[in-house]
């Protein structure tokens, strides 16, 4: 094995510490993004617009901070890829424990999303139900405003002295 300077050894420390601390912070941005769903969906199911609202903005904010974690994350990886021939095996394999953890949260927040969106669809298909059997009670009255039908107008007027 060959021998690295110790000013590289410290390069590697610092890389593995900034590159778990980037993971642990996605995996906690990836629970709060969970955590939002869940209650997004108890939002969809309550049919509370108002709390939906604040729950997709939220949500927006969230995925947006993901977004913005996750193009730190992309080189750091492949700065630790290509400086990890190096790292104890430990080291690896936390790291390897924090990503399965990751890819886990990742693959419940996809389940919850697709069950808010199935809800969501429902609870359109009912709303649009609704509005379609809904029954207007003018539609066959006469009004003066309305013009459904044309009044016949008098063309002539007879007048007699």
């Amino acid at each position: 094995m060959a021998e690295i300077s110790q000013e590289e050894l410290n390069e590697r420390v610092a890389l593995l510490k900034n590159f778990k601390k980037l993971l642990e912070q996605q995996r906690s941005k990836f629970q709060e993004y969970l955590n939002v769903l869940e209650k997004q969906q108890d939002s969809i199911t309550e049919e509370d617009p108002e709390k939906l609202l604040a729950h997709t903005e939220l949500e927006q904010q969230v995925v947006k901070n993901l977004a913005n974690l996750q193009k730190v994350i992309v080189p750091m990886s492949k700065m630790y890829r290509n400086s990890s021939k190096m790292q104890s095996a430990t080291d690896d394999a936390e790291i390897q424990r924090i990503q399965g953890e990751l890819s886990d949260l990742q693959n419940k927040v996809l389940k919850q999303n697709e069950i808010n969106r199935d809800l969501l669809r429902v609870h359109i298909e009912q709303i649009k139900s609704h509005l379609n059997n809904f029954k207007n009670p003018y539609k066959n009255n006469r009004s003066v405003y309305a013009n459904a039908q044309p009044q016949k107008i008098a063309t002539m007027v007879h007048v007699e002295v």
